[in-house]
């Protein structure tokens, strides 16, 4: 055990009141280590505004979620108004519960903002070579957070029990039962039921409050500490560590608080007039965010003309629907499957796919960046397919979409290293303003 420390007798109450708490708990020492010690690279630009942004909506989600939870109930029999219980308490939020309303919407905008925070922070670590020595386990890390959110929004998106929601959810799963042997079991035990229903709600609604959040809480804690045990990469791809003054402070250096906690400030209000813009104008942003199937109750005798999931997801709906071809054994059906989770599980790899001699795309050829340019849109295109009806053109580009998406991945070791590479700088790019 630590010795007490003492302070004088005529110290601040205040003074003595923290260091109280630092006999006690690490209070100061935990401060200083991870904001007013940490040393960030002075060169941050607004490609690292998204990582605090992504804590302040899982913020927002955990307050919002809460009051969505006092009044709704999980519930898939019908009422004495012949809706279920569970549309009927989402409604009843909506239009009885003080401002609920706008908790829902805050709720529903917050989910597609994560994402959208979540994949453009993914972006700069791309950019930048964030997932590349020392950082490998911070990648992971995020990855592992990539998936926990993928699963939190599956599992709360059944929870309206709207046509969509309900009908998505039987297909989403229902894809587990292409799996070999286990397939058919896995499908009943993940919904409770051979079909879609009550015993699903109820099993969905407490994974989604309670399970996957704190695996989400303790997947971002281990990747925040694993950042800051190695340290912020920047623009440059240059370690700031490596030149370092007479007290061990990195010359290009500077405290995270108060200099990012500021810029970070500015950050979150422009985030929030953008986010409040959603919530008041747009909440259903063109039935991207809330689709207009889901405003009518779960019917399991009524199967909507198309079913495709939230517009995070499409991408890798996309990869799913690509594959038409059986392979040895295995129908094209389990196939898609199979490509749709590697889409998602080949990102961890990402670090020791990168064999590129530089970390950060400014010192790569320009040729590189025509390759990320592509890789990129082509994302977003997958994306697109994955909200549209299936068509013959739309197979054939989501086939083409695919290829590229996992070329890009399994090439990456090649490719990355071709080329003529410019020397990066010993020291950050910097320029005061």
């Amino acid at each position: 055990m630590a010795e007490f420390h003492e302070v004088p007798a005529d110290a601040p109450v205040g003074v003595k009141f923290l260091n109280w708490i630092d006999n006690r708990f690490p209070l100061s020492v935990t401060y200083k280590a991870h904001l007013s010690e940490y040393y960030a690279p002075k060169n941050f630009n607004a490609w690292y505004f998204f990582g605090s942004l992504a804590l302040l909506v899982l913020v927002i989600q955990i307050l919002t979620g809460i009051f969505l939870v006092m009044n709704y109930k999980p519930d898939a029999s019908i009422n004495a108004a012949g809706l279920p219980v569970a549309f009927a308490s989402v409604e009843y939020i909506m239009r009885d519960v003080p401002w609920g309303w706008l908790i829902r919407y805050m709720h529903s905008t917050g989910a597609s903002m994560f994402f959208v925070v979540v994949y453009l922070h993914m972006v700069r670590g791309l950019l930048y070579g964030s997932y590349r020595k020392p950082r490998e386990l911070v990648w992971v890390f995020g990855v592992a957070i990539f998936l926990a959110l993928m699963a939190e929004a599956f599992m709360g998106y059944l929870l309206p029990w709207g046509q969509m929601s309900f009908w998505g959810a039987q297909v989403i799963v229902n894809l587990f039962s292409a799996i070999p042997l286990i397939g058919p079991d896995l499908s009943v035990f993940i919904r409770g039921d051979y079909v879609v229903s009550d015993a699903t709600l109820n099993r969905f609604f407490a994974l989604h409050v309670i399970a996957v959040p704190l695996v989400l809480i303790g997947l971002i804690v281990a990747h925040i500490i694993a950042l800051h045990e190695v340290g912020s990469n920047n623009p440059d791809g240059v370690e700031i560590k490596a030149k370092k003054d007479a007290r061990g402070i990195p010359l290009d250096g500077i405290p995270f608080h108060p200099y990012y906690t500021v810029h970070d400030v500015f950050g979150v209000g422009m985030f929030l007039m953008v986010f409040s813009a959603i919530v008041f104008f747009a909440p259903e942003a063109g039935g991207y965010f809330l689709e207009a199937n889901n405003f009518f109750p779960a019917d399991p005798f009524k199967t909507p003309p198309h079913i495709a999931p939230v517009w995070y997801f499409t991408p890798f709906y996309s990869i799913l629907r690509a594959n038409t071809f059986n392979f040895f054994w295995l129908d094209a059906k389990l196939w898609g499957v199979i490509f749709m989770g590697l889409g998602v599980v080949i990102l961890g790899f990402l670090p020791w796919l990168d064999r590129s001699p530089v970390k950060s795309i400014r010192y790569r050829p320009f040729w590189h960046k025509l390759v990320y340019g592509v890789f990129f849109i082509n994302f977003v295109i997958l994306g697109y397919l994955g909200v549209q009806p299936p068509s013959p053109v739309g197979q054939i580009v989501s086939q083409i979409g695919t290829l590229i998406y996992f070329g890009f991945f399994i090439l990456m070791p090649i490719w990355s290293r071709m080329g003529t590479f410019k020397q990066p700088p010993e020291r950050v790019n910097f320029k005061p303003h």
